[in-house]
């Protein structure tokens, strides 16, 4: 049986970001949404800005998605649910939540097979026409509201969606104990697939970046070694895996080219829709390339790196924002000190 819905005394209206269309980013007032019987409405405390984010608001698309309408960016949330649907246990009122930003269809084969990221009905958000999370309170699917410990911070709490990015990466290259890894790349996404495989048993993780700090950061954050594109100490030495979080077509041909035999090269950046890759080399040595499309069935693994300290994502949330100023990280050009920016849609 139905229950009716739970909730605390909310308010008619909330504050949101909106994308009105490229380069153009309004604050406006929209009305609470309801969530509907399966849902649950989140107070949205933290959200982290992700590239796909910058890419909408300067391009307005990332290749056949397009920006034709209104919409709310942002999609590395958390918060606390203050509302339930009617089919929700209303002792979930409270809860600190991770947002595992996505709706599938459920009986597509994809799904089926639990590759539901697959789903050719995916809805996600910040992806046309879907609102996101730059707003005050956002709604989604109770089972994809994934409790968090209370000693996680909510900035934590939002990167576990980055975090399961980099899961997602390397469980396609099947990283085991002692392997050796190449990673493009010591943003975010890069510094997050290092700690993750090493949690994954990688003992050499060599991460190459253009910029010295990053660098810097990167083997604070589990790297065992850190160089510029193209440095000597890369001479003659193969990796098991290789990762792209740089989207450049000269790192992506350049990190296939250093994969052992058998391994795997692992394309997570956002690049150019076309490259030339090195088809000879990728035949004769039987490389594994294949991309990732975001995640699925990662938060479980997600919340228990970081609450067991394999993992730090506190140290990636390096500027931080109110609801108001969220078009500044989108707009701007990030300092070599910027990790992750993050907005706060309560301040």
């Amino acid at each position: 049986m139905s229950r009716a819905p739970e909730s605390i005394a909310l308010p008619p209206a909330m504050r949101a970001s909106v994308l009105r269309e490229r380069g153009v980013v309004v604050l406006e007032e929209r009305p609470v949404p309801a969530p509907d019987a399966d849902q649950v409405l989140v107070r949205i405390e933290s959200v982290g800005v992700c590239g796909s984010d910058v890419h909408y608001y300067r391009h307005g698309r990332i290749g056949d998605f397009v920006v034709d309408a209104p919409m709310i960016l942002g999609h590395e949330s958390a918060g606390t649910i203050v509302a339930v649907g009617a089919d929700v246990d209303p002792a979930r009122v409270g809860q600190r939540v991770s947002i595992e930003p996505q709706r599938c269809c459920r009986v597509c084969k994809y799904c089926k097979r639990g590759e539901y990221n697959l789903c050719p009905r995916i809805e996600f958000y910040a992806t046309p026409p879907i609102d996101g999370s730059f707003a005050e309170y956002a709604l989604i699917q109770d089972d994809f509201a994934h409790a968090v410990p209370d000693g996680m911070s909510f900035d934590a709490a939002a990167l576990l969606e980055p975090l399961s990015v980099g899961i997602a990466a390397v469980r396609k290259a099947r990283i085991g104990v002692g392997d050796s890894v190449l990673i493009a790349g010591a943003g975010p996404i890069g510094a997050i697939i290092a700690q993750v495989a090493r949690a994954y048993g990688a003992s050499a993780v060599v991460v190459t970046d253009p910029v010295e700090r990053r660098r810097h950061t990167a083997v604070g954050l589990g790297a065992t070694e850190a160089c510029a594109p193209g440095d000597a100490a890369l001479d003659g030495r193969s990796f098991a895996a290789f990762f792209d979080a740089t989207g450049v077509t000269s790192a992506v041909v350049d990190g296939i080219k250093r994969v052992e035999a058998g391994g795997a090269a692992i394309i997570v950046g956002m690049g150019d829709d076309d490259m030339l890759l090195p088809v000879s080399y990728i035949t004769s040595h039987e490389v594994n390339v294949t991309g990732i499309f975001r995640y699925n069935n990662t938060w479980p693994t997600a919340i228990e790196l970081v609450a067991s300290g394999k993992v730090d994502l506190d140290a990636l949330a390096t500027d931080h924002y109110g609801l108001a100023d969220a078009e500044i990280p989108l707009r701007d050009k990030p300092a070599p000190t910027t990790l992750k920016s993050m907005v706060h849609p309560q301040r």
